[in-house]
């Protein structure tokens, strides 16, 4: 779960000046030495030395001492400066219960002007090459930290749905800042979750805005059941949109070839609703 909010509320300049060292210089190390820290903050080697230890313990730093004295922001450091970000700009006031979690991400409830969604990805550090050669967004070489990555996996999520809402039935964007992207609430629940009483016309009004994204130029990328949200008034929005890529891309036919499947081969599954696939995507490509 994201850093506890004592901690960020009793951050000391000092300790913030160095976690955002830390996020500037891990672009060069994996783990950045002492005397690199030590120059770009120009702190005293004890003033650093106990900042750090307040870091370390609060879970936002991570030490490591082979091959060399070397510190590594996690990601309790970086949500606290995604959230003194989001804070500052007056986009969130005060976070609120966890609401859901995929393999990549946490979702949590906040208050801004309303209730808000965030979204914090967490691009796992065991998963991330996997991450790095399934993904166009991702470099082919050279140093990316995996919380660059959720950074990088935020930013395409918060472009889709900058790029798709309102023509898409999806949740409203707000902001975006570092891996954290800050959104509409959707009063529903996942389609995997719920069992409907009218099935078709759900059905049709997601072929209807994977066919409204197309046209804009996007393809989902990773729909299914698990990706879709209803509501009780059978209004439906697509979520989760990190993995999408354009119409352009040299594999657009079978992302979306795959992504009609998902959802036609739940439907049958669940509810014996047999619709023919090519005519599914004629509707979409129409």
């Amino acid at each position: 779960m994201p850093v506890p909010a004592e901690y960020v509320q009793s951050l000391h300049p000092y300790e913030l000046r160095i976690l955002l060292a830390l996020e500037r210089l891990m672009r060069r190390y994996t783990w950045v030495p002492f005397e690199i820290l030590k120059s770009a903050t120009g702190f005293s080697e004890s003033e650093l030395t106990y900042r750090l230890g307040r870091l370390i313990n609060m879970d936002m730093v991570r030490y490591e001492k082979t091959p060399y004295d070397g510190y590594a922001l996690i990601f309790d450091g970086y949500d606290t400066l995604a959230l003194h970000t989001l804070t500052k700009r007056g986009t969130i006031q005060a976070l609120g219960t966890e609401i859901g979690v995929g393999k990549e991400s946490e979702v949590y409830e906040a208050m801004g002007l309303g209730v808000v969604v965030l979204k914090f990805h967490r691009v796992g550090q065991r998963s991330f090459q996997a991450v790095r050669l399934k993904r166009g967004y991702m470099p082919d070489t050279g140093h990316c930290p995996w919380i660059f990555a959720s950074s990088n996996s935020a930013r395409r999520e918060y472009e889709a749905l900058t790029a798709l809402h309102p023509a898409v039935s999806v949740p409203l964007p707000i902001d975006q800042n570092r891996h954290v992207v800050v959104m509409s609430f959707i009063p529903g629940a996942s389609l995997a979750r719920v069992t409907l009483t009218e099935p078709e016309p759900i059905l049709d009004a997601i072929l209807d805005n994977i066919s409204e994204a197309y046209g804009l130029g996007i393809i989902h990328g990773d729909l299914s059941e698990f990706n879709v949200m209803v509501d009780q008034e059978g209004q439906c929005w697509l979520i989760d949109w990190p993995q999408w890529v354009e119409t352009a891309h040299p594999n657009a036919d079978e992302i979306l070839a795959r992504d009609i499947r998902n959802i036609l081969q739940y439907f049958k599954r669940k509810y014996g609703i047999d619709y023919a696939f090519d005519e599914a995507l004629a509707r979409v490509v129409e």
